[in-house]
């Protein structure tokens, strides 16, 4: 069984590339980024799994559903409401009945599994948590969550903090504990170190279960060279005062895993990250394909897993 901790566009990438290939795999999947909008209950990175296991995600955009509509978002412009969430029709839909199901006493965790059957997906899908966890920026003083900060305001203004409010008090889902206590590797997916992979880590009982698990833990790297190979990784980690390179990731990771992919072209970072007692394995990581994600998979399952 393979176990996969992922949130954004990067993890969706390495989740189909893995499940490509085996069919035990349980996905975790982050929280910090949910997020209520016109009264709906929005979780872009469960819907990204979702979609993109059911080969419904809009591939070139990395998110939502491939040839899905706006008018739900058009209307409610010209009702005098902001439209910088795109919210597309179908995807609306999947927003309104998970808002139904929690209102009806229903907890994200039930709904996720749910919907993973109603997708017709066998891997099992878990958020990290049913209890609220944010993940804010602070900005000019402002406390913004995540969404209003990169989304609403496209990431302009500095990055003067990251918080994930409700962390020290979020118990991990019971379901993504066991998955990673029984499987035989568990994979920390490329995704943004400080806003995908960040909150899951900073729940105590996580990190506690990763640390007790390292063995078996292994980290692949977002950056190659000193830019992410997708999304704002780079911009977070520059302002958190972390190395942006394949190195200031294993850093981050350390503590949680005992081994870590990385770039062939940061092998010369290898003795250094290797001082840190992790196990270091190159190859190529940018998923610009179907066929890139597969051979990334395949690496990791053939190569890593040993």
């Amino acid at each position: 069984m393979i176990t996969i901790l992922a949130g954004g566009t990067g993890s969706v990438k390495l989740v189909r590339g893995i499940t490509a290939q085996t069919s035990d795999v349980n996905v975790i999947s982050n929280v910090g980024d949910n997020y209520w909008l016109y009264g709906l209950y929005i979780c872009p990175d469960i819907d990204t799994i979702i979609y993109g296991l059911s080969d419904l995600l809009d591939y070139e955009k990395g998110w939502g559903i491939k040839k899905d509509t706006f008018g739900f978002l058009r209307q409610m412009e010209i009702l005098g409401e902001e439209n910088w969430f795109r919210i597309g029709d179908r995807d609306a839909a999947t927003h309104l009945i998970r808002t139904n199901m929690l209102k009806n006493g229903k907890n994200l965790s039930d709904i996720t599994q749910w919907m993973c059957e109603r997708f017709a997906i066998e891997t099992k899908v878990f958020p990290i948590t049913d209890n609220i966890l944010e993940t804010r920026i602070t900005s000019n003083g402002e406390s913004l969550h995540l969404q209003e900060f990169w989304v609403k305001h496209r990431g302009k203004g500095p990055i003067e903090g990251i918080e994930y409010v409700g962390a020290d008090k979020a118990r991990p889902l019971p379901s993504a504990v066991n998955a990673i206590q029984d499987a035989e590797l568990v994979i920390i997916a490329p995704g943004n170190p400080l806003t995908s992979i960040g909150p899951m880590i900073n729940i105590k009982g996580i990190r506690k279960e990763l640390s007790k698990n390292r063995r078996k833990v292994v980290a692949v790297s977002p950056i190659i060279g000193d830019k992410a190979f997708n999304g704002p990784a780079a911009e977070y980690m520059k302002a958190a005062g972390i190395e942006v390179s394949a190195f200031g990731i294993a850093q981050m990771y350390a503590d949680v895993c005992s081994k870590i992919v990385i770039d062939t072209k940061d092998k010369h970072l290898t003795k250094k990250i290797e001082s840190l007692d992790l196990k270091v394995f190159d190859t190529k990581i940018k998923m610009q394909n179907k066929i890139a994600e597969e051979a990334l998979a395949a690496f990791i399952l053939k190569q890593v897993k040993q």
